[in-house]
């Protein structure tokens, strides 16, 4: 063995390099999607609840839109599960997917996230799939909706 220090520092400079190319935070902002299941729960039951019902009152509900999109969310909960939240919520408050932001009162407070279940719950309804549905919401075909007028 001539130099164990010296193949020390190119093996540990060889992990090093194959670390930082594979590290999520070099990759192409691009190819950066937000957080989502890319198939639908297995079990619903053991999935946080979206709030309904009485969790649906007080100061958080103002406008009649903020209590319609919870509803619709209760209904395509699975959907939502299914799809990325492009507030980017995931970053900031942890969140797996759009329906995370139904099972907290994010969803009251965030028109991305209102406006993209919306858009989800007309397209679900239409007979999309989540894929297609994500292909939407990727191109931003929520931004349109007028909450106001749901």
């Amino acid at each position: 063995m001539k130099n164990p220090i010296g193949l020390r520092w190119v093996l540990g400079l060889c992990v090093f390099a194959v670390t930082a190319a594979s590290y999520a935070q070099w990759s192409n902002p691009a190819d950066d999607v937000p957080a989502y299941h890319p198939s639908a729960p297995l079990s619903v039951g053991k999935l946080p609840h979206i709030l309904a019902g009485a969790e649906l009152t007080g100061e958080n509900f103002r406008y009649p839109w903020q209590i319609h999109v919870y509803q619709q969310a209760i209904k395509i909960g699975n959907v939502l599960y299914q799809l990325p939240c492009n507030c980017r919520c995931d970053k900031a408050l942890g969140h797996t997917s759009l329906r995370s932001c139904y099972e907290t009162l994010h969803g009251t407070e965030c028109s991305t996230c209102a406006k993209e279940a919306i858009f989800a719950y007309h397209l679900t309804k239409l007979g999309r799939t989540p894929a297609q549905i994500r292909a939407g919401i990727a191109h931003h075909d929520y931004e349109n909706i007028d909450l106001d007028k749901q």
